[in-house]
C-alpha cells in the first residue's frame, strides 16, 4: 500500500483552489450558481439521489468500467505493465456522461426543463443530450462551426438525439466560442434553464461538481488495480483538455503519495504562439469564462488562438484544481504533439485492437515514450477516456490523406 501525504481539502466555500477558482460571472448568474450550490450540497448528502445516480450509472451507462491489461502493447514497449481504464465502453463512448447524468438529475430537483451545453468534440453534447432525451428535456447544445465540421458524426448523434445544435461562428468558431454563447444564453434564460458545464471549469461549483460526478473513474479504477495487483499503481496518465477525465482519475490517488500522476495537454504543431493548447508551456494567470486559472494569453492579456488536432482539447484555459495541483507539484504535466497523437492513435488501434479517441490518444503517446523507461513490474493506469469513432475521418484525412474512400 502506498504512504499518504494529505492535501488540503478543496475548494473552500467560496469555490477557491488556493488562488484558482472562484466565482466570475455577471452579476445576473450569481443567484443561479448560490441555488446550485446549495442543491447540490443537499443532493450529495441525501441517500436516494445518490442511489438513484448509481443505478443508473449501472444500469443505463454501463458502470463499472473494465481496468484492461493491455497485454500486447506492455509486450511491444518492453517496460511496464499498463492497464486501460476503459471509459471508452461507456454509453455514448466516453466519460462526459457520468457528469451529464449527474447534472440532469439536479436540474430536475431544481424544477429546470430547458438544458443547454457547449461542446468541443462532442462527446459532451452528444452525452448531454442523451440524458435530456431520457428525462424528456429540452435541450440546447452550443458547438463552435470549425468544431462542427470535423465532428459531423457527433453532431448528427445531438440531432437524432432530439437536441438543437447551434453553430458559434464568432472568433476560432471552436470551443472557446461555444461556451460564451452558452454563458450568454443562460444569462438570458436563467429561471427556466440549467447549464450543464462539460469539465471541471467555469464558476464554483462547476469544477467541484464535475469533479465529484467523476471520482468514480478513480474510486473503480484504485479497487479494481488493488483486486489484480494487490498494490496501487506507480503511475497514472491521462489527457487534459478542462480536466474532467483526468480530475476523475487522479483525485481519489491524490493522497498516495508514492502515486506518479501525469496531465498530458495538447502540444499542436509545437510550443509555438497560437499553435497549440498546453497551459502550463508559456501560459500566465488570468480569469476566463468564470473562474481564475492558468490559461494562454498575449502581453496585453487577450486570449490567444489555439490548435490542437482533438477538438477537445483546443481550449485556452485549464480547470482551476489542475493549477493548484500544479502548484503543490502533485500532479506533472506535459504535452504531445499532434503528430504524436496522431502515431499513438495508429499504435493502439493495431496492437490493442482498440481505436481510442484523439484526446485519450494524447495519453496514449505520452505512455508510449514513459513506459519503456520504467520496471518491467511497475504499473501504469492510463485513463481511455473516450472511442475514436468520431475521430476516424479526421484521422483518416492526416494519416492516410485526402481522397481516403472507404
Amino acid at each position: 500500500m502506498s504512504a499518504t501525504a494529505t492535501l488540503p481539502k478543496v475548494p473552500d466555500q467560496h469555490g477557491h483552489f488556493g488562488k484558482y477558482g472562484g466565482m466570475f460571472v455577471p452579476e445576473t448568474l450569481m443567484a443561479a450558481l448560490t441555488e446550485l450550490t446549495h442543491e447540490y450540497e443537499m443532493a450529495r448528502k441525501d441517500p436516494a439521489f445518490q442511489a438513484e445516480l448509481d443505478r443508473l450509472l449501472h444500469e443505463y451507462v454501463g458502470r463499472p468500467t473494465p481496468l484492461y491489461f493491455a497485454e500486447r502493447w506492455t509486450e511491444k514497449l518492453g517496460g511496464a505493465r499498463i492497464y486501460l481504464k476503459r471509459e471508452d465502453l461507456l454509453h455514448t463512448g466516453a466519460h462526459k456522461i457520468n457528469n451529464a447524468l449527474g447534472q440532469a438529475l439536479l436540474a430536475l430537483r431544481l424544477g429546470k426543463k430547458r438544458i443547454i451545453a457547449e461542446t468541443g468534440a462532442g462527446q459532451h453534447g452528444v452525452a448531454t443530450a442523451t440524458v435530456c432525451a431520457r428525462f424528456g428535456l429540452e435541450c440546447v447544445i452550443y458547438m463552435g462551426k470549425i468544431d462542427m465540421e470535423r465532428q459531423a458524426l457527433n453532431v448528427a448523434r445531438m440531432r437524432f438525439l432530439g437536441a438543437e445544435v447551434r453553430a458559434v461562428t464568432a472568433g476560432q468558431a471552436t470551443l472557446k466560442e461555444a461556451v460564451n454563447e452558452a454563458m450568454r444564453d443562460w444569462v438570458t434564460n436563467v429561471r427556466s434553464t440549467h447549464y450543464i458545464l462539460g469539465s471541471a471549469l467555469g464558476s464554483h461549483p462547476f469544477p467541484m461538481m464535475v469533479r465529484d460526478f467523476h471520482r468514480v473513474i478513480g474510486v473503480e479504477a484504485r479497487r479494481q488495480i488493488l483486486e489484480r495487483e494487490e498494490r496501487l499503481p506507480d503511475l497514472l496518465v491521462a489527457c487534459v483538455g478542462g480536466g474532467s477525465n483526468s480530475i476523475g482519475l487522479f483525485h481519489p490517488f491524490l493522497n498516495d503519495k508514492d502515486v506518479r500522476m501525469v496531465g498530458v495537454e495538447a502540444g499542436g504543431d509545437g510550443i509555438i504562439p497560437e499553435r497549440h493548447a498546453a497551459r502550463f508551456q508559456g501560459g500566465r494567470l488570468g480569469v476566463l469564462q468564470g473562474t481564475k486559472t492558468w490559461l494562454l494569453a498575449n502581453d496585453d492579456g487577450q486570449i490567444e488562438l489555439t490548435h490542437s488536432v482533438s477538438a477537445g482539447l483546443d481550449y485556452a484555459a485549464i480547470g482551476p484544481e489542475h493549477a493548484y495541483l500544479h502548484d503543490q507539484g502533485r500532479v506533472e504535466y506535459t504535452y504531445a504533439t499532434d503528430e504524436e497523437a496522431l502515431d499513438a492513435f495508429q499504435e493502439l488501434s493495431r496492437v490493442e485492437g482498440i481505436i481510442p479517441a484523439l484526446e485519450t490518444a494524447h495519453a496514449v503517446a505520452y505512455v508510449k515514450k514513459a513506459a519503456p523507461k520504467l520496471a518491467k513490474d511497475q504499473i501504469i493506469i492510463v485513463n481511455l477516456s473516450g472511442r475514436g469513432d468520431k475521430d476516424v475521418a479526421q484521422a483518416a484525412r492526416h494519416i492516410f490523406g485526402e481522397g481516403l474512400k472507404f
